[in-house]
């Protein structure tokens, strides 16, 4: 080794001896003939001293960023000297000899600082460097905690460790998926798993009963703060099982987990929630339960008579007047903030993005003149002085997802507290199906291998629709965390499903096959949850984008500028998979 202690490592009863660190120039401080650097390693900073005229010399012509090698004596600084800010603040290292192992170009912003002002694109081209702040080793460093104690913990509990294939057989549920040419079968693909869904339900067909997996998926859709095209799940799937033993399982993992890592107690047991009571309260299922004032109500009855043209058209398509409720923000939010607000909305795809503030007397809004006196009313009396109202009209999916955007941001720009911390529900019930309109078509809700509450079994050749299933999420703060269910052990119904989804006969054979085999050759009742890392480990550091926890993430449109991926490849690497561009 280069070093024979941890720059971090250094304390009092160090004092005395020689040590040999290596590590960054973090800071440089020059007092004439004395010369101070404070040397960076991932373990921390300490500071050293150099004096001597040959010391003085070298430690001269080094720069910011600089490794070096540094040889001295630890002592005690001097009275009144000692930087409490740092663990090593009550020692220095006096420097015998020091060695320049690389010189550095000056850096495009500073590793110094607490806080950074780089744009994002520049944070990631320069990822070396972004990676090298405190900031960003912590949250790599309290990723690899928490994901070490999961390894430990599943361990305890009897689970095995396996690894299921990247390169995998397309299936057409869920997102979109990555492509990947097999040049040894031309005009064939693997696709990348968007997760290793039927592979751990044919684990538990094999006998193995608990399985887990830190697993990498990969989907090919929109990105945001919370989505990323390759993102990491703690995978799990059980046999034997019913919905209640998987949710003990993880409130104990997590309890020991986050415990561990982030030293948060959680309760021994989470609140549970149907889907249907969820909705009715929130709008939402899965509302921020940290902030029960801001509300999402359904307005149809208001505006059933309506006379404004927007509203009027939404209710006769079928579609919702939905708003959110913004306590105590009328008078705090700027026009310009609103006005952002609508393009936010249109940027997301929405036609418009409606507001009402209420002052207590009266309202103010864009539409005021379009609406009656009846409707006036309503609005005040479910309103609060001081409340501003949001109203979007689109499809029931895209509203959710406008409103959840706006309640998040609005938190932050008109900086509402919490009532508390941390809030934690599971949601179960979901319904089983929903019907596609334009693709004439049942779709799963969530997962397609989800198994339907056995009293709803013969609701599927009569109103799929009202099928509930064995689907559960857990939401932290607002958060989808995990997301999981029981499946179907038997090959009937999932093939009964698959048909009400649209699948020939041929196609189940051809895409699903696999798994149905492996059920009716005795597979067992299990059931699973798949939780995403990266979503974990950002909330509990209070971080509101996933990539502040991820060492080399995209940007929102896919794109790594470190690596300039995605590329372009030769004609000649193309040939080799029989591929030609259009």
């Amino acid at each position: 080794m280069l070093k024979t202690h941890d720059c971090g490592a250094l304390t009092k009863d160090s004092i005395g001896q020689t040590v040999t660190l290596a590590g960054w120039v973090h800071a440089i401080r020059n007092h004439g003939g004395v010369l101070f650097i404070d040397l960076r390693d991932r373990s921390g900073i300490v500071q050293t001293v150099y004096s001597t005229p040959d010391t003085l010399k070298t430690a001269a012509a080094f720069s910011l960023e600089y490794v070096i090698q540094v040889e001295g004596v630890v002592r005690q600084r001097p009275q009144g000297t000692a930087n409490d800010d740092l663990t090593t603040g009550a020692i220095e290292i006096l420097a015998n000899k020091t060695t320049l192992l690389n010189p550095a170009t000056p850096s495009p912003f500073s590793i110094a600082d607490k806080t950074i002002e780089a744009a994002e694109e520049t944070r990631l081209k320069y990822r070396f460097l972004d990676l090298r702040r405190a900031k960003m080793q912590r949250a790599i460093r309290t990723r690899h905690e928490f994901v070490y104690a999961v390894r430990e913990f599943m361990n305890k509990e009897g689970f095995w460790e396996i690894e299921t294939p990247i390169l995998t057989k397309s299936t057409p549920e869920g997102a979109r998926d990555f492509l990947v040419p097999c040049r040894l079968h031309p005009g064939t693909f693997y696709a990348l798993p968007q997760s290793p869904q039927i592979f751990k339900q044919i684990l538990m067909a094999s006998g193995m009963e608990r399985y887990f997996q830190i697993a990498r998926a990969f989907r090919d859709e929109d990105l945001r703060a919370d989505r990323q095209p390759e993102h990491t799940q703690i995978d799990i799937e059980m046999s034997f099982v019913e919905k209640e033993d998987v949710f003990a399982l993880v409130e104990r993992m997590l309890g020991h987990t986050l415990g561990k890592v982030f030293a948060v107690k959680l309760p021994e047991r989470f609140p549970r929630t149907t889907y249907q009571e969820i909705m009715d309260k929130y709008q939402s299922d899965k509302p921020d339960l940290r902030y029960p004032d801001i509300l999402r109500r359904k307005f149809d009855d208001v505006f059933a008579k309506t006379g404004f043209k927007v509203f009027a058209a939404a209710l006769a398509e079928g579609r919702s007047i939905y708003a959110l409720t913004m306590p105590q923000a009328a008078e705090k939010i700027s026009r310009s903030e609103l006005d952002r607000s609508v393009a936010t909305a249109k940027e997301m795809g929405a036609k418009g993005l409606a507001w009402i503030k209420f002052d207590g007397k009266g309202l103010e809004s864009p539409i005021e003149r379009f609406l009656s006196p009846e409707e006036k009313t309503a609005i005040t009396e479910r309103s609060r002085p001081g409340d501003i109202l949001f109203f979007c009209t689109e499809d029931a999916p895209l509203t959710e997802k406008i409103l959840n955007t706006l309640s998040k941001r609005l938190v932050e720009v008109l900086a509402i507290k919490p009532v508390t911390d941390l809030t934690l529900t599971w949601v179960t019930d979901f319904p089983l199906l929903e019907y596609n309109k334009e693709e004439s078509r049942y779709q799963a809700t969530h997962n397609p291998f989800t198994a339907p509450h056995a009293q709803d079994i013969p609701l599927l050749k009569t109103d799929p629709t009202k099928a509930l299933s064995h689907q559960y999420d857990l939401v932290i703060n607002g958060m989808e965390m995990g997301s999981g269910s029981i499946r179907n052990h038997r090959r009937q119904v999932q093939e009964e499903l698959l048909g009400l989804m649209g699948h020939s006969k041929a196609q189940i054979e051809d895409r699903f096959g696999w798994l149905l085999s492996a059920l009716e050759h005795g597979a067992p009742p299990h059931g699973g949850i798949a939780l995403g890392v990266d979503r974990l480990v950002a909330s509990f550091l209070g971080e509101t984008s996933i990539r502040e926890v991820i060492a080399f993430p995209k940007t929102q449109k896919g794109a790594c500028p470190l690596s300039a991926a995605p590329s372009t490849v030769e004609d000649a690497q193309l040939k080799e998979v029989g591929l030609r561009l259009r």
